[in-house]
C-alpha cells in the first residue's frame, strides 16, 4: 500500500499496515478512500507498544491524517451532530486531560475517555452555533453574540475541533448552552486511546463496549494503575494482537534525556550507575542538569516528581513556607492537583459537569483565587478547552507528621483538590513539561528498597516515566533541599477566560457565576 509522505521505520509501516488492515475489515479502505457504513460485527483490537521515542505519536498522528482524508469524521466528544448511518468516525482519547492536551501540542484534536462516556445535551438555540461549526448548517444569527465572536469561535474550532471550546471562546459559559449530560447509550465506531498504560479494567471495559474498533497505544516500561499488580490492559491481549515498536527514533540532535531513559533497560545497570550516566550527561549537554537542590519558582507550573508521599508532603510544606504562603489560605498561583469529584451519587448531573470542565482526577489547575460564593474557588484547568473557571472546592493542604489536612477552602461537595508543587511519579504519567525536576533522593530509596514490579526494579520504572516527562529539559535533584524562590507567585503567565455573554438567567448549583 501507499504509505504517507514521511519515512516510517521498518516497525511502523508494519504497525501502519496492520492497523490498515484491521480498518479495512471494519470498512474504512486508507487506500482507495472507500467507506462502507458502520454495521453491528464482531470487535476489533490491536494494541501498539514501544517505549518513549519509538514513534507511537507519529504514526497515531498520520493514521488520523489518513483517516481524515478518507472522510472519516473526528468526533471530539462535546459535539457530534446529527447521526447518519453513513458517517464513520474516529475519536482520539487520553485518560487525563493532561495527557489529550500533550496530544493536540502535537496536532492530534483529542479528546478524555471521560469526555466520550458522557455527552452534553444543547440548548436548541445554540446547537445552530454547532451545527455550523462543524460544517453541517448555515451560519446562525443569536440574538447577544456579534459576527466578531463568531468569527473567534470559528477561527478556535477549526483548530481544536472542539465545540465547547468554540463557544467558551465566544463569550458563553457551560450554563448558557448545555441543559445537562447523559451517559452514553449509542455505540461510537473507532477509537485509537493513547497512553493506554493508565487505562484500569473498568476504563478498557468501558471502551470495548462504546467501540467496536479500537487500537491501544501504550508504553510497557511505565507504572501500571495501582491495583492492578503491575499488568497493564494490554499485558493481556494475545501476541496477535500486540504490535511492538522497537527502533527509537531521536530527534534531529541527540536527546541525551531519551539516551537516559533507554539505558535503564540494561539488567545490569545498578541505581549509582545511572547517577554517574546522569552526572556525565550533565557536563556534556545543558538539557540535562544536576540541581543541588528543588527550584521552588519551577514548581509553580511543574511539579517535583517524587516516589514517597511523606516526601511530597514535606516538599510541598517547604514550597508554601519559601512562598510566604499562610498557614490557613491559599494565594494566587498556587499549583493545584484534583483528587476527584466529592458528590453523593444523586448528584451525577454535578459530577458529570465538573468533569466535563475538565476537573477529573489528576488535573492540573492554579489557584486563581476564591470564588463569589463561599467554598467557590476560581482556577485555570491545564488543557481544558475553557481553562478558567468557578466551581465549588474542596482543596485540602496536608502536612508532615500529621494525619488529617487543613482545608483551607470548603464547599459541602465538590472537586476535592490536593497542593500541586509536588507529585508522585504514578501520578504523573500522562503528562509532560518542558522542564522536569527528579527528587534523585527518592529514587535511591526505591533502589534501596529491593522492590520488583512485573520482574523489573521498581526504581527503573519510577526513573523511566519520571524522565521521560520531560519535553526539554531534565532537572535531577540531588540532596533533601529547596531553593528560596527568584520570583514570586504569580498568574499573569495564564489565558484568560473570555468575558463572560449571559443571555438569560440559569441556575448553576455547582458552578459561580
Amino acid at each position: 500500500m501507499d504509505l504517507p509522505s514521511i519515512t516510517f521505520s521498518d516497525d511502523q509501516a508494519e504497525a501502519h499496515d496492520r492497523i490498515a488492515d484491521l480498518l479495512r475489515s471494519a470498512g474504512v479502505d486508507l487506500d482507495e478512500s472507500i467507506l462502507t457504513p458502520l454495521s453491528e460485527g464482531k470487535s476489533r483490537l490491536l494494541s501498539v507498544v514501544g517505549k518513549a521515542g519509538s514513534g507511537k505519536t507519529l504514526l497515531l498522528a498520520e493514521l488520523t491524517r489518513a483517516l481524515e482524508d478518507a472522510g472519516v469524521k473526528t468526533v471530539s466528544g462535546d459535539w457530534e451532530g446529527r447521526p447518519s448511518k453513513d458517517r464513520r468516525t474516529l475519536a482520539i482519547l487520553a485518560p487525563t486531560n493532561k495527557a489529550a492536551s500533550v496530544l493536540r501540542n502535537h496536532g492530534v484534536p483529542a479528546t478524555t475517555i471521560h469526555r466520550i462516556l458522557y455527552t452534553p445535551m444543547y440548548d436548541p438555540e445554540y446547537e445552530r452555533i454547532a451545527d455550523w461549526l462543524a460544517g453541517s448548517g448555515s451560519r446562525p444569527e443569536i440574538e447577544g453574540l456579534t459576527d466578531q465572536a463568531l468569527d473567534r469561535a470559528l477561527a478556535f474550532y477549526k483548530e481544536t475541533k472542539s465545540v465547547f471550546g468554540a463557544l467558551a471562546t465566544a463569550g458563553l459559559r457551560g450554563s448558557d448552552f448545555i441543559t445537562g449530560w447523559k451517559r452514553r447509550d449509542d455505540p461510537l465506531d473507532i477509537g485509537f486511546v493513547d497512553e493506554s498504560s493508565m487505562l484500569d479494567e473498568k476504563q478498557f471495559e468501558d471502551l470495548r463496549e462504546i467501540f467496536p474498533t479500537l487500537v491501544l497505544f501504550g508504553d510497557p516500561a511505565q507504572l501500571a494503575p495501582v491495583g492492578q499488580s503491575g499488568e497493564m490492559v494490554f499485558d493481556k491481549l494475545a501476541k496477535s494482537k500486540t504490535l511492538v515498536l522497537h527502533r527509537i527514533h531521536r530527534q534531529e540532535h541527540d536527546n541525551p534525556i531519551l539516551d537516559l531513559a533507554h539505558a535503564l533497560a540494561d539488567d545490569s545497570l545498578q541505581f549509582d550507575d545511572f547517577e554517574r550516566m546522569i552526572e556525565d550527561a550533565a557536563r556534556r549537554d545543558d538539557r540535562v542538569v544536576i540541581a543541588p537542590r528543588a527550584n521552588s519558582d519551577l514548581m509553580t507550573r511543574s511539579p517535583v516528581l517524587v516516589w514517597r508521599n511523606k516526601t511530597r508532603i514535606r516538599l510541598i510544606h517547604a514550597f508554601r513556607a519559601a512562598h510566604g504562603a499562610p498557614e490557613y489560605e491559599l494565594l494566587p498561583g498556587e499549583p493545584l492537583i484534583c483528587d476527584g469529584i466529592e458528590l453523593p451519587l444523586k448528584h451525577r448531573k454535578k459530577r458529570v459537569d465538573l468533569e466535563a470542565r475538565g476537573l477529573i482526577k489528576g488535573a492540573q489547575c492554579v489557584y486563581l483565587g476564591p470564588g463569589k460564593r463561599t467554598g467557590f474557588s476560581r482556577l485555570h484547568v491545564f488543557g481544558a478547552p475553557e481553562p478558567q473557571v468557578s466551581a465549588a472546592s474542596i482543596v485540602k493542604i496536608e502536612r508532615p507528621d500529621e494525619e488529617e489536612p487543613f482545608i483551607p477552602y470548603a464547599a459541602r461537595m465538590g472537586a476535592a483538590f490536593l497542593h500541586g508543587a509536588a507529585v508522585t511519579i504514578h501520578k504523573a504519567q500522562g503528562s509532560q513539561w518542558p522542564e522536569v525536576q527528579v527528587f534523585g533522593p527518592d529514587l535511591a530509596a526505591a533502589a534501596w528498597a529491593g522492590r520488583v514490579e512485573a520482574g523489573l526494579p521498581l526504581w527503573k520504572r519510577l526513573a523511566y516515566v519520571a524522565i521521560t516527562r520531560a519535553e526539554t529539559r531534565l532537572l535531577w535533584v540531588k540532596r533533601y533541599a529547596l531553593a528560596r524562590p527568584e520570583n514570586g507567585l504569580g498568574i499573569s503567565d495564564l489565558r484568560a477566560a473570555p468575558a463572560p455573554l449571559r443571555l438569560k438567567k440559569t441556575e448553576e448549583p455547582d458552578s459561580d457565576t
